[in-house]
């Protein structure tokens, strides 16, 4: 066996039918396009969402709400985060970077701390928002918030 002689199974391959060769081979006139109609014309593409002249989908359905170009987004990372993440580095200080770094948020994003869990570590942390009762917890234990 070599390349020249390679060959594929049997019965694994069929002719590729040869349609609009003439009406000689059985595929000839309409060329299986059925009669007339926009289907039969070459360069035929149906656009998207149309229904046959049916009022489409997206059209029958009403427009609703509406996008605030002004919202903030942020990233929200909870106390208990910021515990474990200054127990295995052992910071005193966290940082946006030490967020990065942990893989927490992207450069681009914005973090904001809330207060869910417990925090027994003295820490400055550094954020962009922080909710009222994250600022609470981190004070309580002496710690300091820093907003950017």
């Amino acid at each position: 066996m070599n390349l020249s002689n390679l060959k594929p199974a049997e019965g694994s391959t069929k002719t590729r039918k040869r349609i609009g060769r003439g009406t000689g081979s059985g595929l000839g006139g309409t060329s299986t396009r059925g009669h007339k109609g926009a289907k039969s014309r070459s360069g035929y593409s149906k656009k998207i969402g149309f229904e046959g002249g049916q009022m489409p989908l997206q059209r029958r359905v009403p427009k609703f709400g509406f996008k605030n170009i002004n919202r903030v987004e942020y990233k929200a990372i909870n106390i208990e985060t910021l515990q474990k993440l200054a127990e295995s580095k052992k910071l005193e200080k966290v940082t946006i970077n030490d967020f990065i770094e942990a893989g927490f948020i992207s450069s681009n994003q914005l973090v904001k701390v809330l207060g869910n869990g417990t925090l027994t570590l003295k820490l400055d942390v550094e954020a962009n928002a922080f909710s009222k009762s994250a600022v609470a917890a981190i004070e309580a234990v002496g710690g300091s918030v820093i907003k950017l």
